[in-house]
């Protein structure tokens, strides 16, 4: 899915996304993404019928949890690990 397509695709974001689609919506690339799964920064998908899939609800959250006692940092310096 090209960059363009899936940025109007997340107009309205769904429920529920595939990783390429949630990395999309947090605004990273998808090895990042899946990078910060690993960490458990990011929760795990859950997998339906074949697919692993994440839930925005719980996307949402472990962002907003990312930003609490935040320092001079902003939330995406804290994701990638840049020390400022």
């Amino acid at each position: 899915m090209s960059a363009h397509k899936l940025a109007d695709d997340l107009a309205y974001p769904p429920r529920a996304m595939r990783a390429d689609r949630a990395a999309a919506y947090l605004d990273m690339s998808p090895a990042s993404f899946h990078r910060l799964v690993d960490e458990e920064v990011l929760p795990r998908g859950h997998t339906v019928k074949g697919m692993v899939i994440w839930d925005r609800y719980e996307l949402d959250a472990a962002f907003e949890s990312l930003k609490d006692g935040d320092d001079n940092r902003n939330s995406m310096h804290k994701l990638l690990g840049i020390k400022s």
